[in-house]
């Protein structure tokens, strides 16, 4: 299984998501959003492409807070995987030690808000942040990334 995971695109039109990203959520077999999307145009426009999932961020206003949850828990094949932005912000620094407790049990734990990029394996856990797709503050590039699921679960950072 494919799935293609974005964040903190800080946009409300897939047309400034780049073209090599929307390849790749045409192709995958689910698409995640982790948050900050900017507006409700974007979370409809990743539905039109596929089955889709995703999670409202800090910056998202009520039209998306209606339509996605702050916290999502996805069953992809034998894999439980957490879905948090985390909506109520804060500090970058200490994420993973706010968000751990959120997702007893999961294999996977997506997020973003950082805009910086983690594929990490701790603790029988797979911490994965896809960065910015649209290279938004204080991202350094625009990243996305991929997450495989055979008999494991495994991430990659793709950088544009």
């Amino acid at each position: 299984m494919k799935i293609v995971v974005i964040s903190d695109t800080h946009t409300d039109s897939i047309d400034n998501l780049h073209k090599r990203v929307l390849d790749e959520l045409s192709g995958a077999e689910m698409i995640i959003h982790a948050g900050d999307f900017t507006g409700k145009r974007l979370v409809d426009a990743l539905r039109k492409m596929g089955p889709f999932r995703g999670v409202y961020g800090n910056i998202d206003g009520p039209d998306v807070r209606r339509e996605l949850p702050a916290i999502d828990i996805i069953q992809a094949e034998d894999f439980m995987i957490g879905v948090n932005h985390p909506a109520e912000g804060g500090s970058p620094l200490t994420l993973e030690h706010r968000l751990r407790p959120k997702f007893p049990g999961v294999q996977a734990i997506i997020h973003g808000h950082s805009h910086r990029t983690k594929n990490d394996f701790r603790d029988g856990v797979l911490w994965f942040n896809p960065g910015s797709a649209t290279g938004r503050f204080p991202a350094t590039k625009k990243t996305y990334g991929i997450l495989t699921i055979n008999k494991e679960i495994r991430g990659e950072i793709i950088t544009l």
